[in-house]
């Protein structure tokens, strides 16, 4: 029996290898077998675009700060983002303060 393929971007079972990449028919991802490995741990914003250290990204969502009456506004540019050990997740310093943000609510540019 085959052994199951796992997409990286939606971790849909439907995910196959057409001889070159593999190709996930659930959210159209496509993926090379030599970075397959790699590729799940890049931090990757709303979109599923591969985010960079020190990329500047914008919010897509108002964001409460915990601990704080402050509000984030979705369109507020962050700048200079950097990688966390979680891969869902970015430090960065928004309106002054240092935070971490959730890599979900992040829009690459």
């Amino acid at each position: 029996m085959e052994d199951v393929i796992t997409c990286p971007a939606c971790n849909s079972t439907n995910a196959y290898f057409d001889g070159v990449m593999y190709i996930c028919p659930d959210c159209m991802y496509e993926w090379s077998p030599e970075g397959a490995e790699e590729e799940s741990n890049v931090p990757k914003d709303n979109n599923g675009t591969p985010l960079n250290e020190g990329d500047d990204v914008t919010l897509i969502k108002d964001l409460k700060v915990k601990g704080s009456s402050v509000t984030l506004k979705r369109g507020t540019k962050v700048k200079g983002i950097k990688f966390t050990d979680n891969p869902e997740e970015v430090d960065c310093r928004v309106e002054g303060m240092a935070i971490v943000l959730k890599t979900c609510f992040l829009k690459k540019g």
